[in-house]
């Protein structure tokens, strides 16, 4: 008897949605936003979760593929928005392994009291870098206990932290004002602006999920409704965490890097074992996000490699689990390079390390997502007569308008990120991050001409013609393999019928 393939069930595509999509320690800098993120937090989840979660449910149902976001963008628009979009999308991950492992020394120096020196700080840094490289190796579901551990400890996490801030509340006040007012959105407050490209971050990941769906029982019902329910549920879960987090700090004092630990902090204490314990689990969680994270961006820079839209190495493949052993290995050394800017003495790249390279990272995620909106279009004209199983619930002008806003938002979001919006202090310092993700952008350019090279032939994406062909494959080699399945069950059953024999 063969091996049964192990599949996801319903909790643990919902669990792997939270563990994929919920970031802990994207929650400080939300916070940093002040009342005002409760409006923007219901405003975007309006605006720019439902309709970006419906059209990757659309997506991800009607075309089914290991290159997820990468795959529909290249059939949309062709190899080169293929390559950039696959580019952007993997250069985030180093990026941001790099911007968690900045946390770890100091997180480990708080719980235990000591003050590490560069050398060991970086040796801290990079063993969580080359950990994570490790765990990738693992086959996606050989690995849900890592999925559902960490969305468990996740949400525990958030959970302890919204309920700490009530009973602070209660105790002592809330730190910040909470007048009606503080709770109207202000679009002269250049922080808060700069900080919701974080909330949109943190609705980023579903078509992860999506790539999963050859370990899931149902994937065809299981995607839209992980991706609506899991929605809601993490919105959630960031605005009682964020509640918490500012019942104990003033929003202008929030910390982007370690904002959630000094309000834990501030509420019971430094030597409190429940501070001690919350440091430890969040360190764990870590860990999880970033395994669960890599089992995606790894698969769609591997799949890019094959059509010679990255570079061959990221194409490498381990002969025993399969998993893109050689994109993890890239990771790797690339977020250890960017660990490295610690040794630079400059001290708005040395101890602003974190929150330069996890808005980079930030930026590329979300521009990687732009070109989604014009490709569903796209292929809803190209391959109109391809099976959707779940399709986008707005039709005609009200359809362009609900994929126009994310979009606009998105770019919106990213101006307001690495862009200085006037000339104080405070808007300056995103010169370096502009300048950071003006040289990745053109470091892309430069790796897609290279990849090109290995290429016979630009695919200029899907017309009508390939659209009709590429369904009339997929019929026959569906036909062809109900009828060797149905020829294969019906041998053991010929096998099982008695010989006839005379009668003596």
């Amino acid at each position: 008897m063969g091996d049964k393939v192990k599949k996801f069930s319903f909790i643990s595509v919902i669990l792997s949605v939270i563990c994929v999509v919920f970031v802990a320690e994207a929650a400080a800098p939300a916070a940093a936003i002040g009342n005002q993120q409760f409006f923007w937090w219901i405003f975007l989840i309006l605006t720019f979760l439902l309709p970006y979660g419906m059209v990757v449910a659309e997506l991800g149902t009607t075309y089914d593929s290991d290159g997820g976001l990468y795959d529909w963008i290249r059939d949309a628009f062709g190899d080169a928005w293929g390559s950039r979009v696959a580019w952007y999308y993997w250069i985030n991950f180093p990026l941001w392994i790099a911007s968690l492992g900045t946390l770890f020394p100091d997180i480990l120096g708080m719980v235990f009291g000591v003050e590490f020196d560069l050398p060991v700080i970086l040796a801290i840094e990079l063993a969580f870098v080359w950990i994570v490289v490790l765990m990738s190796f693992s086959k996606v579901s050989d690995s849900a206990w890592i999925l559902n551990g960490g969305a468990v400890l996740k949400v525990l996490i958030a959970v302890v932290v919204g309920c700490l801030g009530i009973w602070y509340a209660v105790s002592n006040g809330f730190a910040g004002d909470m007048s009606p007012a503080t709770f109207l959105p202000d679009l002269t407050n250049t922080n808060a602006l700069t900080y919701l490209s974080i909330i949109l971050f943190n609705f980023m990941g579903f078509e992860v999920i999506c790539t999963f769906a050859g370990a899931m029982k149902n994937p065809e019902r299981d995607i839209p409704k992980a991706i609506i329910l899991g929605g809601l549920a993490i919105g959630a879960i960031y605005l009682f965490c964020s509640f918490g987090i500012g019942a104990a700090i003033p929003a202008d004092q929030i910390d982007p890097d370690f904002g959630m630990i000094y309000a834990v902090m501030t509420m019971v204490g430094e030597a409190s074992p429940i501070f001690v314990i919350i440091c430890l689990v969040f360190l764990v969680t870590l860990f999880a996000n970033m395994a669960s994270w890599s089992f995606g961006v790894n698969f769609v820079a591997d799949y890019a490699a094959k059509h010679g839209n990255m570079p061959k190495v990221f194409s490498h493949e381990s002969a025993k689990t399969e998993m893109p052993t050689g994109a993890a290995i890239v990771n790797g050394v690339v977020a250890s390079l960017a660990l490295m800017l610690q040794l630079i003495p400059i001290p708005a790249i040395s101890e602003g390390i974190f929150w330069m390279l996890f808005s980079m990272n930030v930026v590329f995620l979300l521009i990687s997502y732009i070109p989604m909106f014009p490709a569903f279009l796209k292929l809803r004209k190209v391959d109109p007569n391809r099976t959707r199983i779940f399709t986008f619930p707005f039709k005609g002008k009200l359809m362009y308008v609900m994929l126009a806003i994310p979009a606009i938002e998105l770019v919106l979001s990213i101006i307001a990120t690495i862009v200085p919006l006037n000339g104080s202090e405070e808007e300056l310092s995103k010169i370096p991050m502009l300048v950071g993700v003006a040289v990745f952008v053109l470091l892309g350019e430069a790796v897609r001409i290279w990849s090109k090279r290995g290429r016979t032939e630009e695919y200029r994406g899907l017309t009508p013609e390939l659209a009709e062909a590429r369904l009339a494959e997929e019929a026959s080699a569906a036909a062809e393999e109900a009828a060797e399945a149905e020829g294969a069950e019906a041998k053991p059953q010929a096998d099982a019928e008695p010989t006839s024999s005379p009668v003596a």
